[in-house]
């Protein structure tokens, strides 16, 4: 589209949202809005944008509600700015500028979008739009025919409109879109008939069959990454990922020059074997007692869990019970109060129904009591199991990488007697093998050798402490993060069921002052 007139463009402002908001007052009362002092733009649920010869868009965070969002008819070069109305059902940009699809990534609830009557030459970046049902792209650029295969990732997709493209003048433009998105149910805005999705479909069976082929695949690896990665999440929970294999074995043998050339001697292949077999044996360990810890411990905070929840709807109906006993025998008393004649027996009821009031606040202020000290002795229980749950998942850590330690040992022991023996045959002459050049440096003398082995084992030592402080210091940290959540969240219950039966107290001796003061007057 081009320019309307000789309007300057515009880039969307608080001017131009508060107009546009106030003369579309009757649809979503969003005129009664407007004409308070300051828009609740968050209210808003439809905005018409069209017309306004906007270049930009810009400034629509606010309307973090909005279901619908017309801005057809501008001059948009660019889709942008749209990143907050992740609750946008229906978006027409029409009749703009635009030249590639994007900035739509956090509009998954999506349904409906029209880029009809722009400059747009490929279809893509729409991967979000996992509801999309409605999709126009008519008056567009888009040539190449295969670009529609990108469509069937949407399941939900019934309509499509790609009149007005160079793709749409092809002669197997109809039947390929049909063939290719069998679920589409208009096409250029007509319905799409059986007879001539069968006809699609059989003419271009052989290449269909071999996309849903590869479609299967590729399907089938995404969910193996998918798995793997909800595998790897449940590893991270039980702060063991990454032990169930050699992983940590061969993480110390990454970064380790020496390491590497000291396999190369005579018999330190056996031993590397031997060693490694029984250091993953010990992972292996390490990590199933991680994930059996990680049950006990997600079961001990299920328990708690249901334990609070018992514990406050128990305490939760015993008031409801009180406040409607309060209320039956209140509405009576405010019957009887309006119908007092003398002032005597209008004072003498207001104070009795005072205290009624007093009496129900008391009251609810005591099972609120009751209840807090019940949930803190509730938190403190949990906390001690916790900490016991967490003190003995440490302990078996520590036990284990104590075991990996002495395992380390052990081949740096072995290791530096397979070296010396071999620097012996190498000073005597009877070394067989021929050892790469790096390796023979280091045969200089006796120092540089036990020093390469020993920069070797602590290369080692170093990866064990490390990850044995990473798993400890995570367990740790959850811990106190979790207790710290449930000591916040008890703090703000109580403070808002406090403030609940404030407020009700104070609504009714409100009421009680009104009705005093109504009576006197008369």
């Amino acid at each position: 589209m081009s320019r309307l007139g000789d309007v300057e463009p515009r880039v969307i402002d608080d001017h131009m949202l508060k107009q546009a908001v106030g003369e579309q007052g009757p649809q979503e009362e969003a005129g009664q809005l407007a004409k308070q002092e300051g828009v609740l733009f968050k209210d808003v649920l439809s905005l018409q944008l069209d017309f306004q010869n906007i270049l930009r868009i810009d400034n629509l965070w606010p309307f973090e509600n909005l279901r619908k969002l017309q801005l057809d008819n501008n001059v948009i070069e660019k889709i942008e700015g749209l990143e907050r109305l992740t609750r946008l059902v229906w978006l027409d940009l029409s009749f703009n500028n635009i030249e590639a699809i994007e900035g739509l990534d956090s509009l998954e609830s999506l349904e409906d979008l029209s880029l009809f009557n722009n400059r747009i030459s490929k279809v893509d970046s729409l991967d979000a739009l996992v509801r999309l049902q409605v999709l126009s792209l008519g008056n567009n650029r888009i040539a190449n025919l295969t670009n529609v295969i990108y469509l069937r990732r949407f399941k939900g997709l019934r309509t499509l409109s790609l009149a007005g493209n160079p793709v749409a003048e092809q002669d197997d433009y109809k039947m390929f879109v049909c063939a290719y998105l069998p679920d589409l149910v208009y096409l250029d805005f007509r319905r799409i008939d059986d007879h001539t999705k069968e006809l699609a479909e059989v003419k271009h069976q052989y290449s269909l069959d071999e996309l849903k082929h590869r479609e299967n695949l590729l399907q089938a690896q995404q969910e193996d990454e998918q798995a793997r990665r909800e595998e790897l999440e449940e590893h991270k929970a039980a702060f063991v990922e990454n032990l169930n294999g050699p992983f940590l074995f061969e993480s110390m043998y990454a970064e380790d020059v020496e390491g590497s050339k000291l396999a190369c001697l005579p018999g330190v292949g056996e031993l590397l074997e031997t060693y490694r077999d029984k250091f993953v044996i010990v992972c292996l360990n390490l990590f199933e007692c991680g994930l059996k810890q990680q049950e006990k411990r997600k079961a001990e905070l299920d328990t708690f869990s249901q334990c609070v929840q018992e514990a406050i709807q128990e305490n939760q109906e015993q008031g409801r019970q009180r406040i409607a006993k309060f209320e039956e025998t209140h509405l009576l008393s405010l019957s009887a109060i309006r119908d007092a004649s003398e002032l005597t027996t209008l004072e003498t009821r207001l104070v009795a129904c005072r205290e009624r009031v007093a009496e129900l606040f008391n009251a609810l202020m005591t099972l609120e009591m009751q209840l807090a000290e019940q949930l803190e002795e509730t938190i403190s229980l949990f906390e001690r199991n916790i900490a016991d749950l967490v003190g003995l998942f440490v302990e078996n850590v520590q036990s284990l990488m104590a075991q990996c330690r002495d395992l380390e040992n052990h081949h740096h022991e072995k290791l530096l007697e397979a070296a010396i023996n071999t620097l012996e045959k190498t000073v005597k002459g009877e070394l067989d093998e021929d050892l790469p050049d790096d390796v023979r440096a280091l045969f200089v003398d006796k120092d540089t050798l036990v020093n390469a082995v020993g920069a070797s084992h602590d290369v080692h030592l170093l990866k064990i402490d490390s990850r044995e402080d990473e798993l400890v210091t995570k367990v740790h940290a959850w811990c106190t993060h979790l207790l710290d959540r449930i000591h916040r969240d008890e703090i703000t219950r109580n403070r808002k069921r406090v403030k609940e039966i404030s407020q009700y107290a104070d609504h009714a001796q409100t009421e009680l002052d009104a009705l005093e003061c109504a009576e006197l007057l008369d």
